[in-house]
């Protein structure tokens, strides 16, 4: 796999992780007489930073991947 899908995967496993956050929120408000928010509380904050670094991690690879795209572009063009 190169870069440019490495750095989609990481993407999308962000987003997962985002949206699994609220899922489980969800989940545990609905047994609860408590608002959303407090499904929130209960999740926690780790869910958030695992997806924090890996969107960070992926956009990394997809800066790179670009910027190796250019280099070869720039090397590869003859010049007259």
């Amino acid at each position: 796999m190169n870069k440019r899908g490495t750095g989609t995967v990481f993407c999308l496993i962000a987003a997962l992780l985002y949206s699994v956050r609220y899922l489980c929120a969800a989940i545990y408000g609905s047994g609860e007489s408590t608002t959303w928010i407090g499904g929130l509380d209960y999740v926690g904050y780790s869910i958030i930073a695992f997806s924090l670094i890996s969107l960070v991690i992926g956009i990394v690879y997809l800066i790179s991947a670009e910027r190796e795209e250019r280099k070869g572009k720039d090397i590869k063009e003859p010049t007259n």
